[in-house]
């Protein structure tokens, strides 16, 4: 059950992602312009957060420990943070190209890491 809660986490995570920065990219590919009214992206953005929460709330709810799950509240939280950055990593590498990546942002994944290493010590 531990895989399906990752699997979902990622998926609401890519949703999430595309809600909060898709609209950058159709900037760029000029599909909307920066005279779009503020609320119309809104909108779309928030259609794309239903999804991501039709997907992040049942993995909640199912890896919790507390309702049968695999994670305790915290080790949710920090396995979330980790696949957000991975998947915001992912999404700045292959849509927005021209945005490098730096050594900072490996350190920070890093220490990404190790909060789940050290946050699954017993």
């Amino acid at each position: 059950m531990a895989w399906l809660t990752i699997v979902l986490l990622v998926i609401a995570n890519v949703f999430m992602t595309f809600a909060w920065y898709g609209h950058l990219k159709l900037q760029q590919l000029k599909i909307i312009s920066s005279e779009t009214p503020v609320i119309f992206i809104i909108l779309i953005s928030w259609g794309l957060a239903l999804i991501e929460y039709c997907f992040m709330v049942p993995a909640n709810r199912m890896g919790f420990i507390g309702n049968g799950g695999t994670f305790s509240l915290v080790q949710l939280k920090i396995i979330q943070e980790v696949i957000t950055l991975t998947v915001f990593t992912a999404f700045t590498a292959f849509v927005f190209k021209g945005e490098p990546l730096q050594w900072t942002h490996a350190a920070a994944f890093v220490c990404m890491v190790l909060a789940v290493y050290f946050v699954f010590m017993k």
